[in-house]
């Protein structure tokens, strides 16, 4: 018999894997499906209030990046607002296509939130800072980590 106690005994303790379901990043994951969702959604209402507007037009927009075309405006909106929610629903069902599409959509709606920079940039900046929160998402969580 030994006598050293068992409490100092060289016998590393078992490994537990942290995440033994496979579900590490899942938050992550359903983060980035909402928010992808939720901004296809807000530019659909931005691209209907674009085209049924029949007021004076916003000032400076002659100045805007897509041109003084309020109509414009929607057709990039309308296209933007559907890419983002497409990319939800793959990046919501894990599909490994619907994630690059996602990525895609993410620097596409940020990108498209720069238009509105001189006009509304507090919003601007949260659809830029939601994409990166998106990018992150996917890139980071979106494959399988491989086995160290």
């Amino acid at each position: 018999m030994s006598s050293v106690p068992a409490s100092h005994s060289h016998v590393p303790p078992p490994v537990v894997d942290p995440d033994p379901y496979g579900r590490r990043g899942t938050g992550w994951l359903v983060f980035a499906g909402i928010i992808l969702g939720l901004a296809g959604f807000m530019r659909l209402i931005d691209a209907i209030w674009a085209f049924s507007y029949k007021g004076a037009l916003p000032e400076n927009l002659e100045d805007g990046v897509l041109g003084s075309n309020l109509k414009t405006y929607a057709w990039v909106w309308l296209i933007v607002g559907i890419l983002l929610i497409v990319a939800s629903a793959l990046v919501i069902m894990q599909s490994q296509f619907g994630r690059w599409i996602g990525i895609i959509a993410a620097i596409v709606g940020a990108l498209s939130a720069m238009v509105w920079m001189p006009y509304y940039p507090i919003w601007s900046l949260a659809y830029i800072v939601l994409g990166v929160l998106v990018l992150y998402a996917l890139l980071r969580y979106a494959t399988p980590l491989p086995d160290d």
